[in-house]
């Protein structure tokens, strides 16, 4: 057997087919895939100090001894070698003592103290840092991504300590091509880039956006099993137009105002060129463009590269899920979504995502055809800071005019340009109340006790809008209200409410961190050239569905986050399983198109699983370059 594989080229389809798996002797009839993340040991081309000051490969005092003498670490640390979950043990015992103490005064929250020790942590030992975050991830989530990692970016200037990531500026122009090879990584799978312009509901931020591109990758690792030492968080620094950044001494980043129209394209051109021409494979997710520019620039790369804008694309998915996930609440078929009157507050670029993958989703489900487009774009009325938003609007935004109303439609209705909410919420009696405005507090209790004249049988409520302090409304204001018999989801996570007499006002949180780990992840075993509409649709669908019958009709219409490991791994599955049917799969490193094409769910599943990276510490061995 030895001498007929020697004569069998690695590339060879005889051996591809062959290599499914012989263990003592004997074929394995069923399907066997290999990790591309498995446990081999890792070559390293540093010892001694080097080791232990690089996050990557720091074990601290999980080094054995054998470790310890290949790679000149003998006295260099205590004698005791301690295991993994004996260094969690006590980092945890250490967090709790030391979250009051890491406080800068009675002004700076707990959840910034915890965000301070944690990224101590990630700055010393990698593995480690992700071995808490995802046993812990329910109460860490929060902290590495939304609503802490708002409090993060405005302040991080004073927060910064050591470089995270990559930053490319205007003064990099003519640069960036060969910028890209000081990173030190040669395979990057996932890159989140930002130019801090609109943080969240927070505004333009500048350099300090980084953060939440370093937040959204921390997720991926976590929830997508994405390899950390695969991930690049970026920042592209055109200025910044925040008067109180361009004064302050402290601030990191260029102190001139932004770059704007083809002077800004061509930056954002030349990133995109210079990433994908070292690193061809990488998907790239844009966060928190300003709305100006973030549909103009998916429009501009998502059919020639592998991107995708979680604002955009993410926040709809999650949107859609909820959608559906109320319709099933009000014990109807996913099919009803196309009767649902909705009111959307807000026509920013999560709002307009929102409205544009919601109307899709109600034309395919009526048919698919031009009827059924604009049958479904009757049952959203959108309210923006001017009002109800008609064709009798002046200046429209051209992303806003599909779902501008007619006016003499309007009329009828007793509504006119410019109605304010709450006369549009009592005069359309909607079954949802949909929040993507970034202006806390919208929905007051007016508004709310509008809400009391819907025709649905269950309304639903969802303030969308991040961090915590610009939801449109918190769930108790809206189950004192309205009662238990209402459907709540927001953007940023709240407690559930107790509503007495052993009954739960369940508050869902619809976090885009239920799908953007599942696209990228789904995206790159795929090995699709693009992120398509079908592949985002598919993915919605898989979460919408994710909750059992019993779950949704009490009110629970997204799942808890410590599940999200698993989640992400059907939402996964089921991109790869679209790419597949939409014949753009192309497969990822041993498994071809044509593989791909033959699994079945289940071991699209085993694939899946097979490649999701887990904090275990590697093997180190040592080779001199």
């Amino acid at each position: 057997m030895a001498i007929f594989w020697k004569h069998v080229k690695s590339s060879s389809p005889l051996l591809q087919r062959l290599k499914r798996h012989i263990t003592g002797g004997h074929y394995l009839l069923s399907r066997s895939f290999t990790t591309t993340e498995g446990h081999r040991p890792t070559i390293v081309h540093k010892r001694s100090l080097d080791i232990l000051h690089d996050p990557w490969f720091n074990k601290g005092t999980a080094f054995s001894m054998t470790e310890r003498d290949r790679l000149d670490l003998r006295g260099l640390l205590p004698p005791n070698v301690v295991s993994s979950e004996v260094q969690i043990e006590r980092f945890m015992v250490d967090l709790k003592r030391l979250e009051v103490q890491a406080r800068d005064g009675p002004s700076d929250p707990n959840a910034l103290a915890k965000w301070r020790i944690l990224n101590r942590l990630h700055d010393r030992n990698e593995t480690m840092y992700y071995k808490v975050l995802i046993a812990n991830i329910e109460e860490y989530a929060p902290i590495v991504y939304t609503p802490t990692v708002g409090l993060v970016c405005q302040n991080y200037s004073g927060l910064f300590r050591r470089p995270r990531g990559m930053y490319f500026s205007a003064e990099d122009r003519g640069e960036m091509m060969s910028m890209v090879y000081n990173w030190p990584a040669d395979q990057v799978d996932m890159i989140v880039v930002t130019d801090g312009s609109r943080i969240l509901g927070l505004g333009d931020l500048g350099v300090q956006g980084i953060g939440i591109a370093i937040g959204k990758l921390d997720l991926y690792v976590a929830a997508a099993g994405i390899n950390p030492q695969r991930v690049l968080p970026v920042m592209i620094d055109v200025g910044t137009n925040n008067t109180k950044l361009l004064e302050d001494p402290l601030y990191l980043g260029l102190q001139q105002h932004r770059l704007d129209g083809d002077e800004y394209l061509a930056v954002i051109d030349e990133f995109m060129e210079a990433v994908f021409t070292r690193w061809p494979n990488v998907i790239v997710q844009f966060e928190d463009f300003q709305s100006k520019w973030a549909f103009k620039l998916l429009q501009r790369y998502r059919t020639t590269y592998r991107m995708f804008n979680d604002d955009v694309q993410g926040t709809a998915g999650v949107a859609i899920a909820g959608l559906l996930g109320a319709v099933r609440a009000q014990g109807r078929p996913m099919i009803d979504f196309p009767k649902q009157k909705i009111v959307v507050a807000g026509a920013g670029s999560a709002g307009i995502g929102v409205l544009n993958a919601a109307r899709k989703t109600m034309a395919r489900m009526l048919g698919n055809n031009e009827f059924a487009f604009q049958s479904a774009k009757s049952q959203f009325w959108v309210v923006d800071a001017k009002g109800l938003i008609t064709e009798g609007r002046e200046d429209i935004d051209p992303d806003a005019l599909p779902f501008a109303r007619n006016l003499k439609e309007m009329d009828r209705q007793g509504l006119r340009e410019g109605a304010s909410l709450v006369e549009v919420v009592k005069q359309v009696k909607p079954d949802v109340l949909l929040g993507l405005s970034a202006v806390g507090g919208l929905f007051s209790n007016e508004v709310l006790e509008a809400l009391k004249g819907s025709t649905s049988t269950r309304p639903a409520i969802f303030a969308m809008s991040n961090p915590t302090k610009n939801a449109e409304c918190t769930p108790e204001e809206a189950f004192s209200i309205l009662g238990d018999n209402i459907i709540f989801a927001s953007g940023s996570p709240f407690s559930n409410v107790d509503l007495g007499n052993g009954h739960i006002g369940h508050c869902n949180q619809g976090n885009n961190m239920y799908l953007f780990p599942g696209i990228g992840l789904g995206t790159l075993l795929s090995g699709s050239r693009i992120v398509s509409d079908g592949m985002l649709q598919a993915a919605a669908e898989r979460l919408a569905a994710y909750m059992s019958e019993e779950e949704v009709l009490k009110g629970v219409i997204f799942p808890s986050i410590s599940r999200i490991r698993d989640i992400t791994l059907e939402v996964a599955a089921a991109v790869i399983k679209e790419a597949v049917e939409e014949d753009l799969a192309e497969g990822y490193h041993e498994m071809d198109a044509r593989e791909l094409h033959r699994l079945s769910p289940d071991e699209i599943k085993d694939y899946v699983k097979n490649n999701m990276w887990n904090p275990e510490y590697p093997t180190l061995v040592y080779r001199h370059e």
